[in-house]
This record gives C-alpha cells, structure tokens and sequence, in this order.
C-alpha cells in the first residue's frame, strides 16, 4: 500500500470538502485580492503573503495594484520605483523576483500569466506553493498549494508527525493535499486550507470548538492537536555588528550608499555601513577615507538599533558624522538633500534611523 493511501485509508474525503467548502463561504475575509480571479493580482497577493501578516499587506496590496494595475505596467517600471513602492514590507528579493517573472510572462506570453503548471513553474520566484496558489485560484484548477499553515491543518486533521521544517515532509504534504483537494471547486479548496490556519487552526490554542473540519480530525479526536506540527528549530541566528555613518555635508545634504545588485536588500539604499568587527570603530574614518574618498570630521553617536533577519541579526551603531565633501566619486555614493531621501528605497532599519536626521 503506497503511503498516501495508507495515511488516507478510512478518511472520508468527500464529506471532508464539503464542510471546509460551505465554511469558506459563509466565512471567508473580505479581502482586496479575492475581488475577482484576474491571476496576476492573486500572483502578487501571494508574493506579498510569503513571511508577512495579511493586516500588513492589504494596504500595499493596494497601491501597489494602483500603481501597476497590469502585468505590462509593472514590467515596464523603473526597478528602483517598485523597490520605493515596496518598501517597508520587507524581504525585497520578492519584488525583484516578481518583476523579473512578470517581464518574462510581458515578453513570451503576451502579458498573460501562463495556465500551464510547466510554464509557470519555470518563471522566477514561482515554487510549488505560488504556483498552485495561482492555478487554483485564478485558473480553477485541482493543484494542491502547500504553505505552513496548510501543513499545520494536515499534520492536525491526518495526524501526521514528520517534522514540517524538512523538505521530504513538505513532499508528503503536498501529495496529502493532491489527493484531498476538491475538483469541483479546487480555488475554494485552497483557499478555505488557508483560511482555516489563519483563523481557526492556529499555531498556538487552536480553537476546535469553532472548527468545521472537527470531526474529520484524527489530532482532535485523540487530543493531541496541540502537539502538531512537528517542527525542528531553527539554527542560531548570525549576529552581525555595523557602525552606521549619518554623515551630512556644510549644505545640509546626506551621504547615501546603494547595496550591491546581489545577496540581502539587492539595490536598495542605506546610510554608509562599516563592518565594525572588521575595521574596528578607531579606524572608521580612516576606512571611510580609503574606501569611499570621503573624509569624516567628526562623528557623534546618536543610539543604537537591532534588526532581525530569517538567519541574520544586524547590531548597528548609529553615528551622526560631518564632511566638507559636496560631490562623490564613488558610483556607491550619492550626495543628496533631506527633502531627497524620500524618493529613495530604504529598509526598513534605516528608515528607522531617519529619526536621528538634522
């Protein structure tokens, strides 16, 4: 017996979408993305909703939508606006991802985003998740779409114990929910999946009492819900020390440096970073000098600031500094006036310095 039919085996499937079904129905969040099926709208509402609370993306949902209503809007936009049009929600690589997919999809398919699961999948940034999410909703079709929260409701409903956090278990589950999900409405399917991990089967407390699916569930019915997932820990965080420079010249403009076009917050801006372990904070300006051209007169601490990544901590050290610099020679480095600074894409860390500006 093969190990879906195995774990499957007594499980009644049928009687099992019905009730997620009509709940999803009667329940689901009025939310901006599930307006209409158009699936470029559901493709960046997924994008959005990867490692980021639906609370916090339904507003730059909106404008970003707004701004680029079209998959030809957005491919043809200026890297460094969708970047500012991004900016505060984090994780960056996924705006850079979707805009490199959807100039491919303006390019080989005529602005329309493919239906065929091959050619989907082979676009940038489309895993397995993004793409079932995509054919399921907008295209209607039975692919399973496999998140955290849809591993957590079936490790609870089938009482699966494989350590979510592995990518063999991650394969189980998305055969688990091939076999499951309905044909007759596979977008409220998923959806409803989804749904009922936000809302009812949480991480934490989950609340069985209001569930629709209580009476399919193998965890609740032994009382052991509680227990599931399994889920190993993540390793230790990178913790990373940065001395950061605010520096700002005679006219009152700022110094700003631009990330490498590759690895963490690719082209976006920051106030020049020192690697402090590395230069040590008595040899800054000196370094400064070297590397940049630019001479520091004086600096002033101004506080400090911790950032957490997925597996990288930043502890940075924030310094007012001075220059009599006006122009820059480093392509790195710009030279700009207060009022400037809002036309450019900054993470979130630094946006938090912004506060310690003259």
């Amino acid at each position: 017996m093969r190990m879906t039919d195995k774990v499957l085996q007594n499980f009644n499937t049928s009687a099992f979408q019905n009730a997620l079904i009509e709940w999803y129905h009667a329940n689901k969040r009025d939310l901006p993305w599930r307006a209409d099926q158009d699936p470029y709208k559901v493709w960046v509402s997924e994008i959005m909703l990867q490692q980021t609370k639906v609370d916090t993306v339904i507003p730059y949902f909106k404008q970003f939508i707004s701004k680029y209503p079209t998959p030809r809007d957005l491919a043809y936009a200026d890297q460094q606006e969708v970047l500012k049009t991004w900016e505060g929600l984090g994780y960056y690589s996924r705006a850079r991802n979707l805009q490199h997919a959807i100039q491919e999809v303006v390019a080989s398919y005529d602005g329309k985003v493919p239906d065929d699961p091959n050619e989907l999948g082979s676009l940038k940034g489309i895993g397995p998740y993004t793409k079932g999410a995509i054919l399921s909703i907008a295209y209607n079709q039975p692919q399973p779409a496999v998140d955290g929260n849809v591993m957590r409701v079936l490790s609870r409903v089938l009482k699966v114990d494989d350590d979510i956090a592995k990518t063999s278990a991650r394969k189980k589950f998305e055969t688990y929910a091939a076999s499951l999900i309905s044909h007759d409405d596979p977008s409220s399917f998923n959806q409803g999946m989804m749904e009922l991990g936000a809302l009812i089967c949480t991480p934490k407390e989950p609340m069985c009492m209001f569930c629709p699916v209580q009476d399919y569930c193998r965890a609740f019915q032994e009382g052991v819900q509680q227990a599931l997932p399994v889920k190993s820990k993540q390793k230790k965080q990178k913790v990373v020390p940065y001395t950061v420079l605010l520096i700002q010249n005679d006219k009152g403009h700022y110094v700003i440096e631009k990330r490498p076009a590759d690895g963490l917050l690719a082209n976006m801006w920051q106030f020049p970073m020192v690697p402090t372990v590395e230069i040590g904070n008595d040899h800054i300006e000196q370094w400064f000098h070297m590397e940049y051209g630019i001479d520091i007169t004086k600096k002033v601490k101004k506080g400090n600031l911790k950032h957490v990544f997925t597996h990288l901590v930043w502890q940075l050290e924030i310094y007012e500094a001075t220059t009599a610099s006006t122009k820059v020679t480093d392509e790195r480095l710009k030279i700009i006036s207060r009022d400037e600074l809002d036309e450019y894409p900054f993470p979130v860390s630094h946006q938090k310095m912004m506060k310690y500006l003259r």
